[in-house]
């Protein structure tokens, strides 16, 4: 594969036992991507670093996995393959955050995160299914439910996810309230709060060890 030896520090890259394997869908895309293949995953170094990674595939087909609970690690990925596995479910929120995933392979038996319709293409191929093309669910018409408070912006957060963005200059619950956010006023009391009970923890500490 393309590019040089990255220090990967990427657990679910090992997650369950051998490689990217070069003639699977996945080793194909870090092929033409130019990664870097690493345990199951496919790796891209980030600009101008020499050991800063980010995942951009991951295969744990034929895992044996039987649940998946975090794959936050791999919220950057572009592919990832979970087929011949033993899922019966995945929650959609499994993959809050997953704005550039373009492409997912699962059992035949799950429906694709946040249904069909968040999808450009679903297609059933023997004992998987193929989810590909995300659509930003905030450039779909017709779901009212979607709209976003006044003063905010809907922007995607993943298949069928979406939240809602304060525009500039307002913040707080729905977006109500105008000008920028108080950092000082809110976070001040609280430091000072901090040091003060910091301050009396030592002194107390401090007798204690003089007693004893």
């Amino acid at each position: 594969m393309g590019g040089s030896p990255i220090n990967s520090i990427v657990k679910i890259c090992h997650l369950c036992n051998g490689t990217v394997q070069n003639g699977t869908a996945t080793g194909q895309f870090c092929s033409r991507s130019g990664g870097l293949i690493d345990g199951r995953c496919c790796l891209r170094g980030k600009e101008n670093t020499s050991n800063v990674v980010y995942v951009i595939g991951l295969d744990l087909s034929n895992c044996s996995l039987s649940h998946v609970e975090n794959l936050q690690e791999a919220s950057t990925a572009a592919m990832i393959d979970l087929s011949m596995n033993l899922l019966l479910t995945l929650d959609d929120s499994l993959f809050e955050g997953f704005i550039q995933l373009g492409s997912l392979i699962l059992p035949s038996n799950l429906v694709c995160p946040g249904g069909n319709a968040s999808w450009e293409k679903v297609e059933v191929k023997g004992e998987t299914v193929l989810c590909e093309g995300q659509k930003d669910i905030c450039n779909q018409t017709g779901h009212l439910s979607l709209t976003c408070p006044e003063n905010s912006l809907c922007s995607a957060d993943g298949p069928g996810l979406f939240q809602c963005d304060c525009v500039e200059d307002f913040h707080g619950y729905k977006c109500l309230r105008e000008g920028q956010f108080p950092i000082i006023q809110v976070f001040g009391p609280l430091g000072a709060s901090a040091f003060l009970v910091s301050i009396l923890l030592w002194v107390t500490q401090r007798r204690k060890a003089k007693l004893v």
